[in-house]
């Protein structure tokens, strides 16, 4: 892999991270609790894929 492409792919691979962290903290900022819990969590990453 050329140095070009290893950066192309951290790129694609650091958006994907903020991006997760994103729906985590919109789901904070709408959560009645003080914390998710792991069960919510789950839910809201793993509902990105559908």
């Amino acid at each position: 892999m050329t140095p070009a492409a290893a950066l192309a792919v951290h790129d694609l691979v650091a958006l994907a991270e903020i991006e997760l962290c994103g729906e985590l903290i919109i789901a904070a900022s709408a959560a009645d609790e003080d914390r998710l819990s792991p069960e919510r969590i789950d839910e809201v990453l793993l509902s990105r894929g559908t």
